[in-house]
């Protein structure tokens, strides 16, 4: 889940603040949301109109993250999907196999795409933004790399995420996190341009907004990223009762021994997204972590 959800935070924040700059414009020349005092407060800001435009930036950026995280992720990871009514290697034809039986368990009308990306690193991942439109992917180093039984924990926890609906919860979240993004940022950009001369307002404004907007983003995903830990945890438990708690615990040791390897390919180190990296985290990074200690998962999964 950590590859994908680093796919959708970025597409988010990429998104919103392209929507910002563009919203920033038309609003400079067109006066739209006019700055008009309520309740002098003496700043020129109608927080009515600000909320209305923060709800609606902060929406639009994570559904429209949601709505391409698909392609996105088959796109950037180069994932070659494979057609289950089509010629497969017996490898490939049992991850398609065991996802769509873990989907049918979990109670899933239609069945997953599933998908092989080719990547020394150890991980899968799982997205789409609705049940009938989703994905699982998994790496070709994770399949040379781990046994039968941890590969089906490890699918069984992709395809929970799916049958829990995380993304879309985690869409909301985010839109909710976007909306206070917004509606500071804009804020704040508004104070600061009040100390400086009037002919220089509009600039600093809007570089203001844009610098805040990412500011306020990074403190806005230690929320998300939190909860991300919480789902991972739910995930764990879907995946023990879609495969069994031995298998899901074994996955979970068996991704735990490849927490250091790193795809390099083309000179590019892939490790800072991988999904197990995270478990190497310390202090304050873990913080930034979408996935908890796997220790800690581990012994959740033996508290069941």
């Amino acid at each position: 889940m950590g590859k994908r959800f680093l796919l959708f935070l970025l597409t988010n924040i990429l998104v919103m603040t392209t929507v910002v700059i563009v919203w920033s414009i038309i609003t400079s020349f067109t006066d739209i949301g006019g700055q008009i005092d309520v309740g002098g407060d003496g700043l020129g800001i109608n927080l009515t109109g600000l909320a209305i435009l923060s709800i609606l930036i902060g929406f639009i950026g994570s559904f429209f993250s949601l709505a391409i995280s698909r392609i996105v992720a088959k796109k950037m990871m180069r994932v070659k999907v494979l057609d289950p009514e089509g010629s497969l290697s017996p490898k490939e034809r049992a991850v398609v196999d065991r996802v769509h039986t873990y989907a049918r368990r979990a109670g899933m009308m239609h069945m997953p795409e599933v998908g092989i990306y080719n990547s020394q690193e150890v991980n899968a991942f799982a997205t789409g933004p609705t049940k009938k439109r989703s994905l699982v992917a998994v790496s070709s180093g994770l399949l040379d790399s781990m046994d039968g039984d941890a590969i089906e924990g490890v699918l069984a926890h992709e395809v929970a995420h799916i049958s829990n609906g995380d993304m879309v919860t985690m869409t909301l979240l985010q839109g909710v996190v976007n909306t206070f993004v917004v509606f500071f940022s804009r804020i704040a950009a508004i104070i600061v341009s009040r100390f400086v001369r009037s002919e220089m307002q509009f600039v600093v404004r809007f570089a203001a907004i844009i610098v805040f907007q990412i500011l306020f983003s990074i403190l806005g995903s230690l929320v998300v990223m939190a909860y991300s830990r919480h789902r991972e945890y739910h995930a764990d438990r879907g995946g023990a009762d879609l495969a069994g708690k031995d298998k899901m615990a074994h996955a979970l040791r068996s991704l735990q021994s490849y927490v250091g390897r790193a795809n390099v390919k083309d000179g590019r180190d892939d490790s800072a997204v991988q999904t197990m990296k995270i478990n190497g985290k310390t202090g304050m990074a873990k913080l930034f972590s979408s996935h908890p200690d796997i220790e800690e998962r581990l012994a959740r999964l033996e508290r069941m």
